[in-house]
């Protein structure tokens, strides 16, 4: 049974409506954050205080000093730090910070990105443009426990000649890795898409791993998640990679999948009318006919010929195409608008496409969370984030790793 938690009084309930009147009424409820985080930060100091036992016998002196910084930065008020850059509209960094990292800079190159992240998180230092351009020299004598990013991957090939690196977006994981070697960060993460894994035959992820490892400070582990597994009522499958500094000696574990797993009930029902696309009536006439879950194979014969024309008789899947969501299961994948021929994205009841807060809601951004642009640049933010719920559960055992070697 999915629960829904205030996030002032951090109060449960079992059931949206009872949720939706508690966070309406006229006197607010008691805002209990801060003394839950001021609890969560001395269940940490006592954890660490209790699990620091490494022997200094065993230990170089750089490996004595890192271990020293990772004890006082999870001690200290302002615990763990991170970098972020191609942050997007900050569904990765939302969760690390809800988790209790403090950014020390936001990065991306879209202006209604940069807006985005300005308006939800005022007080992060926050900067517009190329991360190649970043001044790292600001950042070389601070202490970064996590450096991290969604960086471009797939032109960094080493096909051919590896004429991926002549491609901008080629040189933006030389240069992350670049930023490693220079910030020497406790932990890095790279997120992409699953098939970075299958790119080139394996050869692009192989080639990225074989580059920082010529760093020789790093254990580097990769796996796909799907976010589904950790409370994200979307089948999003991402390819997360985590690299640890060898002087921390705890082994990073990937979070371990939730029990429960929602599906699109658990968000859109009593979802709040937002701004969104709508169908034309062409459209709109031929969707109407779709059933919930269903696509162009579930309508009239007859009229499903004439939609899809030659693509009819070619074979193949092609289901997403027509489709219409079900409230019983997680949604398919976001993408950056909910209506293209090929993946279309329609509400499981009504005949329309999602609309940008149900979107924010598949993606497990809170209701609160502003979004800058226009209706279709909002749609495109949306879709290409990282899942807040995952990137929560990602940021859980980072911590486990800093606050328990």
């Amino acid at each position: 049974m999915p629960k829904y938690t205030c996030e002032r009084c951090f109060k449960e309930f079992s059931q949206k409506s009872h949720f939706d009147k508690h966070q309406n009424k006229k006197n607010p409820c008691q805002d209990n954050k801060g003394k839950i985080e001021e609890i969560v930060k001395n269940i940490i100091n006592k954890k660490m205080s209790s699990n620091i036992r490494m022997s200094n016998n065993n230990m170089t002196s750089t490996q004595q000093s890192n271990l020293s910084d990772n004890s006082a930065r999870c001690e200290s008020s302002d615990a763990i730090t991170f970098i972020e850059v191609c942050s997007g509209a900050g569904g990765l960094s939302k969760g690390f910070i809800d988790s209790g990292f403090k950014p020390l800079l936001l990065n991306d190159t879209d202006k209604y990105c940069v807006e985005t992240l300005k308006m939800n998180h005022p007080e992060a230092n926050i900067i517009k443009g190329s991360m190649v351009d970043l001044d790292l020299e600001k950042y070389k004598d601070k202490k970064i426990d996590v450096l991290m990013g969604g960086v471009p991957c797939q032109s960094f090939s080493q096909a051919g000649k590896r004429e991926g690196i002549k491609d901008d977006r080629g040189k933006l994981i030389l240069h992350f890795i670049k930023m490693i070697n220079i910030l020497t960060p406790n932990v890095f993460i790279i997120e992409n898409v699953q098939g970075l894994v299958t790119h080139d035959k394996g050869n692009t992820l192989q080639m990225i791993i074989n580059e920082i490892n010529k760093i020789g400070k790093y254990i580097i582990n990769y796996k796909v998640l799907n976010a589904n597994d950790y409370s994200v009522p979307q089948n999003r499958k991402r390819l997360i990679i985590v690299g640890i500094n060898s002087s921390i000696k705890k082994k990073f574990n990937f979070p371990q999948p939730h029990k429960y797993k929602p599906v699109l009930k658990d968000v859109l029902e009593n979802c709040p009318e937002s701004p969104g696309t709508v169908y034309k009536k062409e459209k709109y006439d031929i969707m109407k006919l779709v059933p919930e879950g269903g696509c162009w194979v579930d309508i009239p014969d007859d009229i499903a010929r004439q939609y899809m024309g030659n693509s009819y008789d070619s074979g193949g899947g092609k289901r997403g195409i027509l489709k219409r969501l079900d409230m019983k299961k997680p949604s398919l994948t976001l993408l950056t608008t909910p209506s293209q021929k090929q993946t279309e994205r329609c509400h499981p009841i009504e005949t329309r496409p999602l609309q940008t807060l149900e979107y924010a809601r598949i993606q497990t951004f809170p209701d609160n969370y502003k979004f800058s642009g226009s209706i279709n640049q909002i749609y495109k933010q949306i879709g290409n984030a990282v899942p807040v719920n995952l990137g929560k559960a990602i940021a859980k055992e980072v911590i486990n790793v800093l606050c328990d070697s």
